[in-house]
Formats: structure tokens, sequence, C-alpha cells
């Protein structure tokens, strides 16, 4: 677990705080904003961007008619968030602290709420809330829930086996640490790599054609294209396995990252999959530039959290 705590430490490190909320909105979508280009003419969205924030995906529910906060609000609202995600507050309650090992040096949730002051990171729909699923789509989560007791790694969810992060992405999602991806850009490609699990996608711009259907892959298969200063990218191919929120292997996603400001990278992803969802839904996370390197997220090695997790199965089965 040493390296694991390592490079969930350097992560926090790598983040940078967003600027005062006050000029948040002024400075996420100004129009006069000259996008810098590469040097075959392309936007340039190279560098290193944090998606750390404390707004929620979804709206909760006391804001339920809320879409925005005031300036007021926001600070309000980002200091109890913080002081909610704060893992340096103990307990009278032993098992709560042992749950929360980790203290809040190792954690990195953000320090503020989207610069848009949204309450929710989902645009659409209005409510800011996931749309419901579908009969079919509520029938496959049932179907998909894992044994209490597991029989081997294959009874274990996707993160314990450090196969699949949901957070990774696509789509990129905040998450508890490892918040940062790096964009690099060739004429023809783009490299996205993520920190949590050092996911990284190569996406072809050359209008290539899609995989055939019956090839599937863990991220799926995403093709790219310029739409004048936005990157569009279109993921289809996934795998059964690696659900967002629901969604099934048909699931077709658009993200778009458009350069609004010197340090922010506005990111904005659909998930169109009406087997599963009754409507589309939309989510939009200002990402802002990270200073420094990313680090790589050794999830396996000193971890003997799925030997352990396995043994303890066993022991249970024999009653000890």
């Amino acid at each position: 677990m040493s390296l694991v705590r390592f490079t969930v430490a350097v992560a926090g490190m790598c983040s940078v705080a967003l600027p005062p909320i006050a000029d948040a909105q002024s400075n996420v979508f100004d129009e006069d904003y000259v996008v810098p280009r590469t040097l075959y003419g392309d936007p340039d969205l190279q560098g290193f961007w944090s998606n750390a924030v404390l707004t929620p995906l979804e709206r909760p529910e006391d804001l339920a008619d809320k879409a925005t906060l005031t300036e007021e609000e926001a600070r309000e609202y980002a200091a109890r968030r913080r002081e909610a995600t704060n893992r340096d507050r103990r307990t009278d309650d032993s098992d709560a602290d042992v749950a929360n090992a980790y203290n809040d040096f190792w954690w990195d949730s953000g320090e503020n709420v989207v610069r848009t002051r949204r309450t929710s990171l989902i645009v659409d729909p209005p409510n800011g809330r996931l749309p419901a699923l579908t009969p079919a789509g509520r029938e496959r989560v049932a179907s998909r829930r894992l044994p209490a007791v597991p029989a081997g790694p294959e009874d274990l969810g996707l993160t314990a086996r450090c196969i699949h992060f949901a957070a990774a992405g696509p789509p990129m999602l905040p998450s508890q640490y490892n918040n940062n991806y790096q964009l690099v850009q060739t004429e023809d490609h783009v490299l996205i790599v993520n920190e949590m699990v050092h996911e990284t996608r190569i996406i072809p711009l050359d209008g290539r054609a899609p995989l055939p259907d019956e090839i599937r892959l863990w991220l799926g298969s995403s093709r790219g294209h310029w739409d004048g200063d936005t990157l569009v990218v279109e993921t289809t191919h996934r795998n059964d396995e690696t659900s967002i929120r629901g969604s099934g292997k048909n699931m077709r996603l658009t993200e778009r990252f458009t350069r609004v400001a010197d340090d922010v990278l506005l990111y904005e992803f659909t998930v169109d999959d009406p087997e599963n969802f009754t409507q589309p839904w939309t989510a939009q996370i200002p990402s802002v530039r990270a200073d420094g390197i990313m680090y790589e997220y050794a999830c396996h090695e000193g971890n003997r959290g799925l030997a352990n997790i396995l043994a303890g199965a066993r022991a249970a089965e024999r009653g000890e």
C-alpha cells in the first residue's frame, strides 16, 4: 500500500486551487478569449488538467429548485463540503475511525465548487439529476449485483481487481484522489492520460472507420474531430463490464474539450443510451490547469487487498 499512498499524496499536491469565485463566471466563459494554436493550426489543449471539485454529479435534494448559487452561497456551500470531506475529523466511533484510516493529506476532493457555481455537474436534464433507468436498465443493474461472499476474483468489482476505475472514464469524473489528466496532441492523434489507474487513450483524428461491432473494449473505441475550437470525441464499442451509472455496452459517449481560458479546459460529455436511460444526459466540468507532472498510480504493487478479501471470505465460509 505504500506506493499507492505515495501516489495519492502526490496527486493531491499536483492539484491547484480555484481562483476567487467572484471572478468565476467571466473567467470561464470569456467570449473574447483567443485559443492558442499548435504548430499545425489546431486549438492547443495540451497540458495537465485537474477535475478535482466539490460540486456533486447530481444536484442535492435540498437544492432541487436552484440550478446555480450566488457568490455568497457558493462560498458557504464550499466551506460545508470541505468540512464534510475532511478526513482529519475524529469521532467516538472506533469502526468509523478505522474506516477513515487515511487522514486528509492523502485525499484530493477539491477546494471549491465549479466556477460556473452550478449546483451539479449534470447540466441536462435541467433538474441536475440522472434520468430514470428504463425497465431493461433496472433489470440489468439488478442482475449485476456482486455476491456478498466472493468465490473468486471474478466476484469482486473491477476497481478491487485494478482493472478499471469508473472515475478514470471515459467519461472522466471527479474522484476522491488522482483527478489529474494530461492531453498530448499530434496532427492526427490526441492522447489522454488519466492519473487514476494510469489509463491511456489514443484517439485518432483521421476519420477512420469504426471498429467491427463484435470487437468490444474496456474503454471503448474513440474517434475524434474538430468542431471549430472544440475537440469532439465519440466513443462506442464498450464491453458490458464498464458501466457508467447504469449504462450498457451500446452507449454512445460524446465528449467535448474546449479551451476557454489559459487555465481552464471546459470538459463536457453526453451519455446517450436509450436501452438503459429514459433520455440522454450531459455533464460539464471546467477543468483547471494543474502545475507539475503526474505520477504513476500503482494499483497492484504492494496492495494485499484482493488476497486479504478472498482469504477473509474463505475464513467466513469455514465459520472462523
